[in-house]
This record gives C-alpha cells, sequence and structure tokens, in this order.
C-alpha cells in the first residue's frame, strides 16, 4: 500500500497535484488511523516522519509525489453564546484550562458536545450544531512554525577582559590573610599628605 511521508500545510497545498482526499473529524486529524481510504477510493498508509496535527486544507504527500487533500469533517458541537464578553473570555479560560478543545469566533465558542455540563456551569447558552470543528491550536503546538527551535546560540565571546578597558590587574600584592580590607600600602609609591588615592 502507498504511504504518505510528508505533511503539506495548506499554503504550500499545489491543487493540480491532489488527486483525493480525505474526510476526517478533529480526532482523527489529531491521530490518523493506520490505513485511510480517500473518497476516490486510494488507500494509503499515514508514516509522517514525525506526529503533527492534520488542518483542514492541509494535504498528505503520497511517496510518488501526489496529494491527498485533507478535509474537516462535520461533527456534533455546541455554539457557546454568552450575554456579555467578560463571561465568553472566563469559559474560554475555563475550557482551556481542562485541555478541552475550542474553536474561537467574534462573539460565539464551538465546542465538543461533551463540555455541556462545563458550559452550563459558567452560565452561558449553548445550541447544538453540526459543522466542521476547527479549533485553535494549543500554545505549546511548534508543528506550524516556520523555523528551527534548536537556538544553538555559540556565544564565542572572549571573557578573559584583556582588553585595556577592562585592565583590572592592578599589580597590588594585597595580602588577603589579615582581617583589613586592601589598605594599599604601596612600598614603591611614597603618596604626600596632598595625594588622595581612590581605589
Amino acid at each position: 500500500m502507498l504511504r504518505a511521508t510528508t505533511l503539506i500545510r495548506k499554503a504550500a497545498v499545489r491543487a493540480d497535484a491532489v488527486v483525493d482526499r480525505v474526510t476526517l473529524d478533529h480526532a482523527a486529524r489529531q491521530a490518523p488511523p493506520a490505513t485511510l481510504t480517500g473518497a476516490g477510493g486510494l488507500g494509503f498508509t499515514p508514516a509522517l516522519a514525525k506526529a503533527a496535527s492534520l488542518e483542514d486544507g492541509d494535504a498528505l504527500r503520497l511517496e510518488d509525489g501526489r496529494l491527498i487533500l485533507v478535509e474537516a469533517a462535520a461533527e456534533a458541537l455546541l455554539e457557546v453564546r454568552a450575554a456579555n464578553p467578560a463571561r465568553l473570555l472566563r469559559l474560554a479560560w475555563q475550557l482551556g484550562g481542562s485541555h478541552v478543545p475550542a474553536e474561537i469566533a467574534a462573539e460565539v465558542l464551538y465546542v465538543p458536545a461533551s463540555a455541556a455540563e462545563l458550559v452550563r456551569g459558567q452560565g452561558c447558552a449553548a445550541t447544538p450544531v453540526t459543522r466542521a470543528f476547527k479549533p485553535e491550536r494549543e500554545a505549546h503546538d511548534h508543528s506550524q512554525c516556520g523555523h528551527d527551535h534548536g537556538h544553538a546560540h555559540s556565544h564565542e565571546h572572549d571573557h578573559s577582559h584583556a582588553e585595556p578597558s577592562h585592565a583590572h590587574e592592578h599589580g597590588h600584592d594585597h595580602d588577603h590573610s589579615h582581617g583589613h580590607r586592601h589598605d594599599h600600602a604601596h612600598k614603591d609609591h611614597v603618596h604626600g599628605p596632598d595625594c588622595k588615592h581612590d581605589h
């Protein structure tokens, strides 16, 4: 069976390379089944190098270069509204703390039907709907970042402070074995009473 080894994000999908499509609900997009069959009958095995959530409009590239488009399936959700924005925001905070996925629009939240009790607890109104679910990605999900997070900072700074501006080598023989604090009694210099030598 053909294997899909590469995930192509929506912005980079070439329509002329798409040969089939699969419709997956949110759960299946997070963890695709071992085998999938497209709407056109093309069977394949997802074999991505590293785990990544699939989003509506993304594509899976087969080993032969052809693309399988990913579409979000309609599923049972709750359309949640509130009397004021603060209450809706509070609910969104609670959902995040409970790791409940939520799709956030201007004045409404879409959440799984299983979150009904939490929604009622925050005093919000929920209406059952059937639609594609496209929740926000979790804050720690870097699967769509376009740069390397390795951060190999090779700071090759010379901390020897050998520059004139950092010449800390005073050449004073301070004997720290005594209890006094740097009296700087320079034997080679005779300072008169008018000479103030501050260190």
